[in-house]
């Protein structure tokens, strides 16, 4: 493609989206350049602190279990405090904890301690979705989203090189560093960064009664739809866990080293950069169901390769195919989740389908374990093409009936614009959309 044509490509990705979705974007950019603790936790506990490999793997489920648990507490404040306020509390109570967490030396405290930074770092993420919700239209949805994916997994790959940099320098320069990056987050959203919450629902008369809608976490459990969504999801992340939890297992088995993983890995961060924005304006109008079960099945016989595989060549082959899988479900699945969630209960509901990820990755190395030391490799993979397969069956049952256009539960409720708590004399400011369109142009060229 010509320099012309990329640069047609970038504006028509970054057209027409709010400038509000512009400044949560670079909020999530900034605050993944700064993710330097997920990146090097084992090594720093193994390496620098000498702990065995047991408790740095515990340490590790117990920051995954203080994510399982803000996900729901994170919804309900989404809801009840508002976006903007539920974005701020999380990112400062990041920040404070991870700095602390550099400083702790008896192993409970850095458990404990670590318990608290995987609650706070995964509060924010059930705001932020309900905010993208709120201030992009729908037909802009799957495009904001992969949009926010894209900022995500590019700010991983920047802070995952950085990380190795810094830990050779020190260790606690990479904890501060992520609690300045994430305090920069904080600055952003609180300067840039309007509330987003609808108004609240119009009262209705029941019986002669006045009576308030509201969603209340209840009434997301109750939602037989969006909790087989959930249900799905979980075995979709389940399978895409393995590539972190089971992949390097499989290959050290297979006589490679920790850097052929890295190189076999390294595809799943580079095609996603590469691929992202023009998958997504392939995608963007098509069907969410047909894509969503294409790309379940693409997780799981992406895997299911991996049995067949015994080269670094061929393991980054297999990783190709479930990195477009991954493309594909990511954006178009939190779409699904937005079109099945009340305005008024976006946080519950953005908070309840979070933490089907975060289970998943709580059961994905115990899975992987189990099944490669009692049955070997090869019985994983194919257990990961069975769930793909299971998991398109059941998106294919559960969206026969799903609506096109209008989103249950708003058809007759329309959804108020977002409008700032506090009229702001920064909103007259330029649109920032011009300097990401020229750094997608950039990246894309690269």
């Amino acid at each position: 493609m010509s320099v012309a044509g990329l640069r047609t490509a970038a504006r028509e990705t970054v057209s027409g989206l709010p400038r509000e979705f512009w400044w949560l974007w670079l909020s999530t950019l900034v605050n993944r350049l700064g993710a330097f603790v997920a990146t090097f936790m084992a090594l720093y506990l193994t390496l620098d602190r000498g702990y065995s490999a047991s408790y740095a793997g515990l340490v590790a489920a117990l920051h995954g279990l203080g994510g399982v648990i803000s996900s729901l507490g994170a919804g309900v404040m989404t809801d009840r405090l508002g976006r903007r306020p539920t974005m701020l509390i999380a990112q400062l109570s990041t920040a404070v904890s991870v700095a602390v967490l550099g400083f702790m030396v008896h192993p409970f405290a850095i458990a404990g301690v670590a318990f608290l930074v995987g609650m706070a770092s995964n509060a924010s993420r059930p705001a932020v979705q309900a905010m993208m919700a709120d201030i992009v239209p729908p037909k802009d949805r799957v495009r904001a989203f992969s949009l926010n994916y894209w900022a995500i997994n590019l700010g991983f790959a920047v802070s995952s090189a950085a990380a190795g940099f810094i830990a050779e320098y020190s260790y606690l320069a990479g904890f501060i560093g992520e609690a300045l990056m994430t305090l920069v987050c904080a600055v952003l959203v609180f300067v840039k960064v309007p509330e987003s919450r609808p108004a609240q629902a119009p009262v209705k008369t029941v019986d002669g009664k006045r009576a308030k809608d509201e969603v209340r976490l209840t009434t997301v459990l109750r939602d037989g739809r969006f909790m087989g969504v959930v249900g799905l999801s979980f075995l979709v992340s389940l399978i895409f866990q393995q590539g972190y939890v089971g992949l390097p297992v499989a290959m050290g088995a297979d006589g490679l080293s920790s850097s052929d993983f890295g190189t076999a890995i390294a595809v799943n961060g580079v095609l996603i950069v590469a691929l992202q924005i023009p998958v997504t304006r392939f995608i963007q109008h098509r069907d969410p169901r047909r894509l969503l079960i294409i790309s379940s099945l693409l997780a799981g016989y992406g895997f299911g390769l991996t049995a067949f595989a015994g080269s670094v060549a061929v393991y980054a082959l297999t990783v190709c195919v479930w990195t477009l899988a991954e493309i594909v479900n990511a954006p178009t699945q939190t779409g699904l989740v937005v079109q099945l969630s009340p305005a008024q209960g976006r946080g519950r509901y953005q908070g309840v389908y979070t933490m089907s990820w975060s289970v998943a990755a709580l059961v994905a190395p115990l899975m992987s374990g189990f099944v490669i030391d009692h049955y070997g490799a090869a019985w994983l993979w194919g257990a990961c093409a069975v769930i793909g397969t299971v998991a398109a069956l059941g998106y294919w049952l559960l969206m026969r009936n799903l609506p096109r256009e209008e989103t249950p539960g708003e058809e007759n409720v329309p959804e108020p614009a977002p409008v700032p708590a506090q009229a702001r004399p920064d909103q007259a400011e330029p649109d920032p959309a011009a300097a990401v369109a020229a750094a997608v142009v950039v990246e894309r060229a690269v």
